[in-house]
């Protein structure tokens, strides 16, 4: 340790480059050491959780490693701001315990100029957890639903069958099963409804296949039958090949589509909002996961302000009591962002202040904690 040998050595004596090393340090071994203490312990229950489960579907051992391996990414997203608070408080509350800390504070450095080694390696963990969270991970779940899928038996919808999906405000495509590799739609439904009255229907096709030209973007229809309804009356037409191009989506775009927001990369998400909102859908919910992915992952620079402040106090009374308190604000944060959440999603936030409420709050309440400190 820097300060082992002699407590009373002057911090001036040392450059300020080689203490900020040491402290980026044993905050990043912490971080590292705390994630992978919550990975397994997340692994362990939900393992003992879904054990029965892939018992039941005689799920090998391969299937059983395979699926936590894919799981590991999404821990990793969820538990990293909990990590990095607690790496904050046990690396400064190490320091205060061996009067390193009164070491360096007595040498003329100020508590802000010795919380700016944490500041910024917490920034620059928010900015790598961006492209984890908003790349890494939706890969990784692409794989585990399809295993949950598969052996779980989750109940999700698999992505190239029971297909459904809103085209344009007035037309909802239905296809029963579609062939990612042929680029065949079987069984499909597209019904159109009055731009006035949504609830009245105005045309419907009904076909046994669909197959798209690439060289005209049309979709050719096969062996079908096409209704139009006018003021109560029918007029049917039966046909064996029906050339369409006015819709609007492509054979890539159909998978796409049936994505759920968590196997969707950041790009992914903000190309479905913009799909839904062209479809005359509400694409608020996509927009709030969207701009979550991005604030959740700077949770961890918002939070190790709280941690930072009680663990170099110790008049808040022992680790084991700043170890609470840290434990309870993160849960505050964490439930105060699912709170806004929810009211965003409802219609009542705007998305953007919706997915940063929380971020904003709690980093104003970091600051004025931070200003109340002795220097």
């Amino acid at each position: 340790m820097i300060f082992s040998k002699n407590l009373f050595l002057k911090v001036g004596e040392i450059p300020l480059k080689i203490i900020d090393k040491y402290i980026i340090k044993q905050f990043l071994q912490t971080v590292l050491f705390g994630l992978l203490t919550f990975t397994l312990i997340f692994v362990v229950i939900d393992m003992m959780e879904k054990l029965d489960d892939f018992i039941d579907a005689n799920a090998s051992y391969s299937v059983v490693l395979e699926y936590y391996f894919v799981f590991i990414p999404e821990i990793i997203r969820l538990m990293l701001p909990v990590a990095v608070m607690l790496a904050g408080l046990f690396t400064v509350g190490k320091l205060s315990t061996q009067n390193e800390l009164t070491a360096i504070k007595s040498s003329g450095v100020s508590f802000y100029r010795f919380t700016v080694p944490f500041m910024v390696t917490a920034l620059l963990i928010s900015f790598i957890a961006i492209y984890f969270g908003g790349f890494v991970v939706p890969e990784a779940n692409k794989q585990r639903i399809f295993i949950e899928q598969n052996y779980l038996k989750k109940g999700l919808v698999s992505s190239g069958s029971n297909i459904y999906f809103q085209d344009t405000s007035t037309r909802i495509v239905t296809i029963s099963y579609f062939n990612v590799k042929m680029g065949k739609a079987n069984r499909i439904s597209i019904q159109e409804f009055d731009n006035k009255d949504v609830t009245k229907m105005i045309s419907r096709i009904d076909a046994i296949s669909m197959t798209y030209d690439s060289a005209n973007t049309s979709w050719i229809m096969n062996d079908g039958v096409q209704r139009y309804f006018f003021g109560g009356k029918d007029s049917v037409n039966n046909f064996k090949e029906l050339n369409i191009s006015y819709l609007s989506f492509t054979p890539s775009e159909i998978i796409q589509k049936q994505k759920i927001p968590d196997e969707m990369t950041l790009p992914e998400l903000e190309k479905y909002a913009a799909t839904q909102l062209n479809a005359g859908a509400d694409p608020t919910r996509v927009e709030i996961e969207y701009h979550s992915r991005i604030a959740f992952a700077f949770a961890s620079f918002v939070v190790i302000l709280f941690g930072l402040t009680i663990s170099a106090d110790k008049r808040k009374g022992g680790t084991a009591i700043q170890f609470g308190i840290s434990v309870l604000l993160t849960f505050i944060y964490l439930v105060f962002m699912k709170v806004s959440q929810a009211f965003g999603k409802n219609g009542v936030l705007n998305p953007i202040l919706t997915a940063w409420a929380a971020n904003i709050l709690f980093f104003v309440a970091g600051i004025f904690n931070l200003i109340k400190m002795k220097k």
